[in-house]
């Protein structure tokens, strides 16, 4: 039977926090050397900087300048705090090594490709559901070749709550019984995915942001699995289909 099935991208396909963390960690050091003799620990300063970022993206979604941001403004921070002038020079330096994290090359999630394929040749409507800006996500789309199973069938908002999913699928005219979200991230993923009455599958991250770990409190409707790789969810879907339909 067919089904309409939601991708997520970041962190479910593909690799992202990841990247992030690399970045992080030249940031720390970078503050680290600057701060050297007031004695920040990169700890301390990666949490000033997890806690600022986290509070940009709850008021403005995923805008591509709140990780940049979230430097300059943790730089600021201990700058006030120690005393420590502070520098044009050093202000763009932070700025420019944010932005970096958007420039790295796609690395697919092992059996990304062979589990798309599947699932279209079984029948099913694959869409690209993703957080984010539209021209550097669609770079990533591209350069993963994505586009081969999602066609015109992407959606990207920097704002991924249930407000939006609820409006997304009602736009599809998708039957929710029908429905899957399939996603990394327990807020923007399985809890839209659930209170909005669609089955959902979540597939923890290696390496996941605080952002994206939360409780979730929403009684499924459907089908809530955990798998552990891509290559599992052709037959879990197809399983939990025969089974309610009993064929």
């Amino acid at each position: 039977m067919k089904q309409t099935i939601l991708f997520d991208m970041d962190d479910t396909l593909i690799y992202c926090n990841k990247f992030f963390d690399l970045v992080m960690d030249q940031f720390a050091d970078q503050m680290e050397a600057w701060f050297h003799s007031y004695k920040l620990s990169p700890a301390d300063i990666k949490h000033t900087q997890s806690e600022l970022d986290l509070q940009q993206v709850l008021v403005s979604g995923f805008s591509p300048d709140h990780f940049p941001r979230s430097f300059l403004l943790t730089y600021q921070h201990y700058s006030a705090l120690t005393g420590r002038p502070e520098s044009e020079q050093e202000r763009l330096r932070l700025l420019e090594l944010g932005a970096s994290v958007y420039g790295h090359s796609i690395e697919p999630y092992p059996y990304m490709e062979q589990t798309l394929a599947t699932l279209t040749a079984e029948g099913h409507e694959l869409h690209l559901y993703t957080g984010g800006d539209t021209a550097i996500q669609m770079r990533k789309v591209k350069e993963a070749e994505l586009d081969r199973f999602f066609n015109n069938r992407i959606h990207i908002t920097r704002h991924k709550n249930i407000e939006f999913l609820d409006q997304l699928l009602d736009s599809l005219q998708a039957d929710r019984s029908h429905t899957w979200m399939i996603g990394n991230s327990l807020r923007t993923d399985i809890m839209p995915a659930l209170t909005c009455g669609i089955h959902a599958i979540f597939m923890p991250a290696e390496v996941e942001w605080s952002y994206n770990q939360i409780e979730v409190n929403v009684e499924p409707q459907g089908a809530y699995l955990t798998l552990s790789s891509l290559h599992m969810i052709p037959e879990a879907i197809r399983e939990y289909v025969q089974t309610r339909t009993g064929a």
